[in-house]
């Protein structure tokens, strides 16, 4: 019935498989675990091994791929009708969270999303960021997700229907890190299919330094930016992104050329004091505001 996607890169995940098998052990449907490996290290490579014997599929990759390429790349190995795709660097929560996947199943849903908590603790300071932003932006209830089903999809963790899979797979033209999963869940909405938000979370057990979250906060938007030169000014894909609803808006009254020449001025300061773990959301906003607003107009 189920098979369980978890793409690999420089992680290991003896943990999360074991407590997904445990799992399996006490259901009445089948399931697999399959895990590909993109290209880690060696010593990550053969801790997984070793890790998931008997208990998962392995695949090494000779060659790194990409986040939406080896996602993509399940469809060749999965043999059931569900893919559940987890991030590696997730921890189960819940020890009916498969269970209640399949619940989901049974009732015909094409795509389930479970969501995404952190924890409670604050960490230390050089991985703050990624950890307040994880807080007040991604980690939100069914309730608050389903609002906007589309704009909140995220591939940490979610289940679809191998037909719609083949039918609409993550886009490998997006290179580096970020927004696949938003142009995903607009390529649903152009389908009209439905998006179901339960919670169902699991925990963002691996946070990144805030050095790490800003490079990749910086690449998602490049590749945003990369989204718009070939679709264009869609007004119903800005809908759900708030970065461009602000964006067109700056653009239509005429002030995008004073934010340019600010942002150009102060951005090494503002990337400093965020990379120190100024953990203000609203300063990473007009970060972001500042710096896709070069970026898109350098194409």
């Amino acid at each position: 019935m189920l098979s369980v996607c978890i793409p690999v890169y420089n992680v290991k995940v003896g943990n999360l498989v074991k407590d997904l098998s445990d799992q399996v052990a006490l259901l009445n449907v089948p399931v697999e675990i399959i895990v590909i490996d993109d290209h880690s290290s060696t010593d990550f490579n053969d801790a997984n091994k070793i890790a998931l014997a008997n208990k998962a599929t392995y695949i090494a990759l000779p060659e790194n791929v990409g986040r939406a390429r080896i996602r993509n790349m399940f469809l060749r190995y999965a043999q059931y009708p569900y893919l559940l795709f987890l991030d590696c660097d997730s921890a189960i929560l819940d020890k009916q969270f498969l269970a209640n996947y399949i619940t989901e199943i049974s009732k015909g849903e094409k795509v389930v999303c479970g969501g995404r908590v952190y924890s409670v603790t604050k960490p230390r300071r050089e991985k703050v960021l990624h950890w307040t932003y994880g807080r007040k932006k991604e980690s939100k209830p069914a309730a608050e997700r389903q609002l906007k089903p589309n704009a909140s999809f995220m591939t940490n963790n979610f289940v679809v229907d191998r037909k719609v899979f083949e039918e609409i797979q993550l886009n490998e033209q997006i290179k580096g890190y970020g927004h696949e999963d938003t142009l995903f869940g607009y390529e649903l909405k152009l389908k009209g299919i439905n998006i179901k938000h339960i919670d169902n979370a699991v925990l963002h057990a691996d946070l990144h330094t805030n050095k790490v979250f800003m490079d990749n906060t910086e690449s998602a938007l490049r590749n945003l930016a990369e989204i718009i030169k070939t679709m264009g000014e869609d007004s119903d894909f800005s809908e759900d992104i708030a970065l461009l609803h602000y964006y067109y808006k700056l653009k239509k009254n005429g002030t995008l050329v004073f934010v340019k020449a600010v942002f150009i001025m102060k951005r090494p300061f503002m990337r400093l004091l965020l990379c120190a773990g100024f953990a203000s959301m609203f300063y990473l906003d007009l970060y972001k505001l500042g710096y896709f607003t070069i970026t898109v107009n350098k194409q």
